[in-house]
């Protein structure tokens, strides 16, 4: 059997490790544009913390690892068009034309950053580092640059607006909707957070649409919205990614946000072909049709798309969205469905929120815990966490405990061990009404 996976980023390099592991004998093949293998997207960010020296020390595998598992990689391989009638696959190799045949198919080709919406954003002065080598042109960028302006407020963005400042550039951020982090986080939860970029110096542009982009000089830029603009040396794009798959035959179905079509077991409407990662939409927190790029995501569908090549043996359970990030010195973590969006889900809910000591000592940190969960079966539905400090593997607990549709009360029974050092009395992710400080109430 051969298997061919075009992209190898996580969605690709995940699909073809579980691959190998279940077919020792299949011939894969791994097809990637990007002249670099598997690196870290916004690597730019553990290089600005000092965590890696080099942008290509954010690797998440290696070439050797790749040809330790017979697992064949093409860099600079872009793929022009599949032939799904008579399985091959035209690539653009080195300045010729290759072709590939396949006997199994899996698309893993990622996503782009460019805003359709936003007049300009394609121009060289937008800077986006989710491949190497934006990373690398936009280190240099941001290094000569005084004024940034970041468009989205999303994790990356908040990330990068935390990192910037600590570098003493003047950060301009703009958002569409009315507080940052919105797919994350409730707004009483990310007040912490938006007071403090704004002691930081941060300007916070909230509620405002980015309409045009565009150069006044060879080192400036301004960025439109609205009845206003900024004009800073460098400008971020931080927005949402969409899927770029202008390879794709048109006989594999796709939505009308241009994901592609899948089922439960990640098998397209064409025999033989799947698709991973950023290409699809998952089953969100309320078992709605969303698109989640999430890496975490991208990983789990690669295995799934891998343990069903043959058969359908394995379904994809979906995405509770959750994530974990320190930003503005806070730890915040997030999973499930928000207080936000359950206004648009058949769940009418209640809401909880505490502040909560990690330990039993008196001067022990706290955690805030927002609780989301169904009025009548007290089923959790979603959990948020922000705390000054590390308290991000806590929200695994607490998706695990969602997927597998725990009530508060199951979890207040969850044997977790104790130690007055380490835990309260009972564990932080139980919800228990005397435990810790009540910050509001029950809201309906």
């Amino acid at each position: 059997m051969k298997v061919v996976i075009i992209g190898a980023s996580f969605a690709g390099v995940a699909a073809a490790l579980e691959t190998r592991k279940r077919h020792p004998k299949a011939k894969i093949v791994l097809l990637e544009k990007q002249t670099t293998l598997a690196y870290i997207p916004n690597g730019l960010h553990l290089y600005w913390r000092n965590e890696i020296a080099d942008l290509n020390e954010a690797r998440f595998i290696t070439e050797e690892q790749l040809e330790e598992s017979r697992i064949d990689y093409y860099l600079e391989a872009n793929v022009k068009k599949i032939n799904t009638s008579q399985k091959i696959i035209t690539y653009h190799y080195f300045g010729k034309y290759e072709m590939i045949a396949y006997d199994k198919l899996i698309i893993a080709a990622g996503s782009k950053q460019l805003s359709e919406k936003i007049k300009g954003s394609a121009q060289e002065s937008v800077l986006k580092y989710k491949r190497y080598e934006e990373a690398e042109a936009a280190l240099l960028k941001v290094k000569a640059s005084e004024r940034i302006t970041i468009i989205g407020g999303g994790q990356v963005g908040i990330e990068a607006a935390d990192l910037l400042s600590t570098q003493k550039k003047k950060v301009t951020m703009i958002e569409s909707m009315d507080y940052i982090m919105f797919k994350y986080l409730d707004e009483d939860m990310i007040q912490p957070i938006q007071r403090k970029m704004i002691d930081r110096g941060i300007d916070l542009k909230l509620g405002k649409t980015v309409s045009t982009i565009d150069a006044v000089s060879d080192h400036e830029v301004n960025v439109h919205f609205a009845d206003d603009s900024v004009t800073s040396e460098s400008v971020i794009m931080s927005v949402n990614v969409r899927p770029h798959l202008p390879f794709l035959d048109t006989h594999i179905a796709q939505h009308t946000d241009q994901t592609i079509a899948v089922d439960r077991y990640l098998r397209t409407s064409i025999k033989d072909v799947f698709a991973v990662g950023d290409c699809i939409q998952l089953s969100g927190p309320d078992n709605d049709q969303v698109y989640i790029p999430l890496i975490n995501n991208a990983v789990r569908t690669g295995i799934v798309a891998a343990a069903n090549l043959n058969e359908p043996e394995l379904e994809f359970k979906g995405s509770l969205r959750t994530i974990g990030t320190n930003v503005f010195g806070y730890y915040v973590a997030s999973t499930g469905m928000t207080e936000g969006e359950s206004l648009f889900s058949n769940h009418k809910v209640k809401t909880t929120r505490q502040k909560i000591k990690l330990t039993s000592l008196q001067n022990a940190n706290t955690v805030t815990v927002k609780w989301i969960y169904d009025a009548e079966t007290h089923v959790l539905l979603g959990a948020q966490m922000i705390s000054t400090v590390n308290i991000l593997e806590k929200i695994n607990t607490l998706a695990l405990a969602i997927e597998t549709r725990q009530t508060i009360e199951d979890l207040q029974q969850k044997d977790y061990f104790f130690h007055p050092s380490y835990t309260q009395m009972i564990a932080t992710t139980n919800l228990v009404s005397w435990m810790g400080e009540r910050v509001d109430g029950d809201e309906g």
